[in-house]
């Protein structure tokens, strides 16, 4: 594919990266203003394939939104309501722990957590909640809560965000959400998450989970009133954060969805807009390992396009997903095992099956096939610990 690029606008770009040169704002900019596609995604398959070979990777894990109450009103999001709403909701923790225990015995090994700012539950609600997920499997990895949710929670402890983190952890907390970054310009978060946290609070609460040894992801809302510099200023931002912390484990760019909210968008992102971030991404986040290609936003064709343009993860099965749905998204609720593993086969891809920090929990065979999991009530992580002793 080298040929592509080097009769290319971008060959001096493949010089760089062939190198290991770290790409500038303006080479960044470069990038997202080609309409090369073809170029820009066999540079950034180059840079994929040096960092982690020819590996693409998927998580069991279900999605769980314990509320959409929110005390907030961004623009962007189709999620939120208020007390007043009829489609407001609520669920208990002995709830939530029924959908888990569920997945658990589909053989999920994440349980991904996430809800609205609520305006009344105690913070007593999320560390039981926590403690009793753990008590499930104490293997089952709990990936929780935004940066926002977090100074929310710090509010109702009345506790500093370091403080309050430790508190999590210590009910159960492995990781961090990334959700909540939306665009980090200012003038782009007062059009659309008026109110919502700051780029710098969002940065210090990740920075500060860093330092007290937590991993985390992190997103970028892409695709509605932002500029190409403003994507850019966001991911410098972010490589100047895991520059300095480390602590983040993985990116994923997010599509705007346009419905069913107060921010409507006559061109949200096209196929050709999601392809060139999630390659701009790669190259520009040489601090990295993974990008993920959210296949709730794109659809799972797209994202399956997407490993050959600098992704090298799918996400995961996700079981019950409500937020990019309640803004339009047309993509399914959940997708198998089998599914993923097979749009990464056809993309030319080894599978491999991760946890929740991009480990490795089984690699296919290229002649592999899926078996059923176990007809059981226990999570297939806790099987095999009591058949292991």
């Amino acid at each position: 594919m080298d040929f592509l690029i080097k009769r290319s606008e971008l060959a001096d770009l493949h010089s760089k990266v062939a190198a290991g040169e770290r790409l500038s704002e303006a080479d960044a900019l470069r990038l997202f203003e080609t309409r090369d596609l073809n170029a820009l995604g066999a540079l950034a398959n180059l840079a994929r394939e040096r960092r982690v070979g020819n590996r693409a990777s998927y998580i069991l894990n279900r999605y769980l939104n314990y509320s959409n109450y929110c005390i907030l009103s961004c623009q962007f999001c189709a999620f939120a309501r208020k007390k007043r709403d009829a489609d407001g909701f609520e669920l208990t923790v002995a709830e939530l722990v029924a959908k888990a225990r569920e997945a658990l015995a589909l053989g999920i090994t994440e349980l991904h957590i996430v809800g609205g700012l609520h305006p009344s539950l105690p913070f007593s609600y999320y560390l039981d909640l926590l403690r009793e997920l753990k008590a499930l499997d104490p293997r089952l990895q709990l990936k929780c809560f935004t940066a926002i949710e977090i100074l929310h929670l710090a509010w109702l402890a009345k506790k500093s965000v370091e403080a309050t983190l430790l508190a999590l952890k210590d009910a159960g907390l492995d990781s961090l959400t990334g959700g909540g970054a939306e665009i980090f310009a200012p003038a782009v978060r007062e059009k659309i998450a008026r109110g919502k946290e700051s780029a710098e609070e969002w940065a210090d609460v990740h920075r500060t989970w860093h330092r007290l040894g937590g991993r985390s992801t992190c997103t970028m809302l892409y695709g509605h009133v932002e500029t190409l510099a403003d994507r850019v200023d966001h991911l410098r931002r972010l490589r100047e954060l895991q520059d300095e912390t480390r602590g983040f484990t993985g990116f994923i760019p997010l599509a705007y969805q346009p419905e069913n909210n107060q921010l409507p968008i006559t061109h949200p992102p096209t196929g050709f807009d999601t392809l060139r971030t999630i390659a701009v991404s790669r190259l520009y986040l040489d601090n990295f390992d993974h990008i993920t290609a959210y296949w709730v936003g794109l659809g799972l064709k797209l994202a399956q396009v997407a490993l050959s343009f600098g992704a090298d993860d799918l996400h995961g099965t996700i079981v019950e997903e409500h937020i990019f749905r309640m803004a339009g998204g047309p993509a399914p609720q959940l997708q198998t095992e089998a599914q993923l593993v097979k749009a990464i086969r056809e993309a030319g891809r080894q599978p491999v099956q991760r946890d929740t920090f991009y480990q490795p929990v089984k690699v296919w065979e290229p002649s592999a096939e899926i078996l059923p999991r176990p007809a059981s009530t226990r999570s297939p992580v806790l099987e095999a610990n009591l058949a292991t002793g």
